[in-house]
């Protein structure tokens, strides 16, 4: 690769694919799409452990679910991400409260999911955990080589440049589409989301208790469906629209033995979430 100068440009360039062109031409964009980009760590299990759900339950909800986390680490790559919880909710209404922008409140709420993974590491820290953050990401395979059970945060990078959300000030991206995008990026067809619900309802149970569970919808049908409340965030299913390789996201209810490893295993243990 040398430098060239393009007719009629004037300019030196590196001489590559992309060599002068606009990154914004719609054709040129098109031009990258590839069936399939390389996975890296297919056989990842990402399991994100919510934070209000679960973690602020305290032991007696955590506990068994982080034995069975590690009774199937024996046979399997898992790396848990962490919600921020109730907490991350109380620093939201200080900061809205005082004026904050979203990107202020992604930044505060990052380091409630900071402190949840720091808890959950240390709690496993005799049987392998280990706290990474995300520019540990490229080091995941050597850990896992390793027989540890990573644990990183769950509120992706965005921090002070949260784009600002269509309406209000919660950021957009939190510690669900982290998860996701962890998955994505990894190369794992799924994700695993475990709440303290039996997956998703066409409204909140807690408040509505004539709502209806949905065992397993396609996406685009749950997005046509506009309900009012999700279990997950609205940003997760806006990216799996545009995802290569998770193509499934698993809700399970934490509380009940055995959620986890069934969907470890590729069972239905609450609502699946498909591309079609």
């Amino acid at each position: 690769m040398g430098l060239v100068r393009k007719e009629g440009d004037g300019r030196l360039h590196l001489e590559s694919t992309l060599m002068g062109e606009s990154l914004m031409d719609k054709s040129l964009i098109a031009s990258t799409v590839t069936d399939r980009p390389r996975r890296l760590m297919p056989d990842v299990h990402v399991v994100k452990v919510g934070g209000q759900s679960i973690t602020d339950r305290g032991r007696a909800a955590l506990f068994p679910i982080l034995d069975e986390i590690i009774e199937n680490r024996r046979d399997k790559q898992i790396v848990i991400s962490t919600g921020g919880g109730s907490r991350s909710r109380h620093v939201y209404s200080i900061a809205l409260d005082l004026g904050m922008p979203a990107g202020v409140l992604s930044k505060l709420g990052a380091s409630i999911s900071e402190q949840n993974a720091l808890m959950i590491a240390l709690l496993l820290a005799d049987r392998g955990g280990i706290k990474i953050s995300q520019d540990d990401i490229p080091k995941l395979s050597s850990y896992l080589m390793l027989g540890c059970t990573p644990v990183v945060h769950g509120m992706p990078p965005y921090g002070l440049f949260e784009e600002p959300p269509d309406v209000g000030r919660i950021p957009t991206h939190r510690t669900d589409i982290g998860a996701f995008l962890l998955a994505e990026v990894l190369g794992s067809d799924h994700c695993i989301y475990v709440k303290d619900e039996d997956g998703l309802y066409t409204a909140d149970p807690k408040k509505d208790p004539t709502a209806k569970h949905i065992p397993e919808i396609a996406l685009d049908d749950l997005m046509e469906m506009d309900l009012n409340d999700l279990i997950l965030e609205r940003s997760t299913l806006n990216a799996m629209r545009n995802s290569v390789h998770v193509d499934k996201l698993y809700i399970v209810n934490g509380l009940k033995p055995g959620n986890i490893t069934k969907a470890l295993n590729g069972e239905n243990a609450g609502t699946i979430i498909y591309k079609k």
